[in-house]
């Protein structure tokens, strides 16, 4: 069985600690590097929920895509949701590892696995990172359909493909345009509406779609219009979790591990139930 510094080693080479936001706080938020790992489980939220799981499977690492503390705290006292967290993590023996900003910009990274999940056809990043001299690590990834179709039908696509929450797929714009072009970019996307445009595409599929810069861009007569469909902030970034975890496994074979890795199937979006406007537009 591999230490944790060799595990974390393998996850620092898929996803570099140093191309992550400045902002960001990903890494190792807790475990000794010379305990053995024998099972691994992948989540998107570091939440109680999780922890617990994690515990019941008996599993000696639990990498995360959000992190536990953002910013900065003064306590990790068990009387706080996170220190809870913290202490059943320690009490258990399993290590807490985080990717975030730095697995949103790996080849393959967060959005190639939203787009998988889509059946896209990655074309580029939407953002490309310039530190990558082959263009192909970034923000964000344009995409190809299969084929065309409308609007409505791939937001029916999505609402099928992505993990199910109380949200579904909203969506802005004609529902009958075609689209054959697509942006996607798992988790908050609002902050990339300057690059869609600038891609030229037909539709933006992301989360997290805040009410002004929303309808602000769809104000925008002086460009093309497209289309927006907004999904639940975690079901966009499930889907990085079974790339993740099988990126492991592949690593776990070369070097003889026998690692077990799990993906969390547990539904952590905090939203768990919608009751539909009578006579809204479906």
């Amino acid at each position: 069985m591999p230490r944790l510094s060799e595990a974390i080693a393998a996850l620092d080479a898929l996803w570099p600690p140093g191309s992550a936001e400045a902002w960001d706080a990903v890494g190792t938020v807790c475990g000794d590097p010379d305990q053995e790992v024998s099972r691994v489980l992948f989540a998107v939220d570091p939440v109680q929920e999780i922890v617990d799981e994690a515990v019941k499977l008996g599993a000696d690492l639990l990498v995360t895509h959000h992190p536990l503390y953002l910013r900065g705290t003064t306590t990790v006292a068990a009387s706080t949701f996170k220190g809870r967290v913290v202490h059943t993590l320690i009490k258990n023996d399993i290590a807490l590892h985080v990717a975030h900003t730095n697995a949103d910009r790996a080849d393959p990274g967060v959005s190639d696995a939203l787009a998988g999940a889509l059946d896209l056809r990655v074309v580029r990043p939407l953002v490309p990172d310039p530190a990558d001299p082959e263009g192909r690590r970034g923000l964000g990834r344009v995409c190809e359909l299969d084929h065309p179709m409308t609007v409505r039908d791939f937001a029916a696509r999505a609402a099928e493909r992505l993990p199910a929450t109380a949200q579904g797929i909203r969506m802005a714009g004609d529902p009958e345009a075609l689209v054959r072009t697509v942006a996607v970019s798992g988790g908050s996307g609002d902050s990339l509406f300057a690059d869609v445009r600038a891609a030229g595409v037909d539709a933006f599929l992301t989360a997290d779609l805040r009410h002004h810069p929303a309808s602000e861009f769809m104000a925008d007569g002086a460009h093309t219009p497209l289309a927006l469909l907004d999904a639940a902030h975690w079901a966009t970034e499930w889907p990085w979790c079974e790339l993740a975890a099988a990126q492991l496994d592949t690593i776990s074979d070369r070097h003889g591990w026998d690692l077990r890795v799990h993906v969390s199937k547990t539904v952590t979006d905090p939203w768990n139930s919608h009751s539909p406007s009578p006579g809204a537009p479906n």
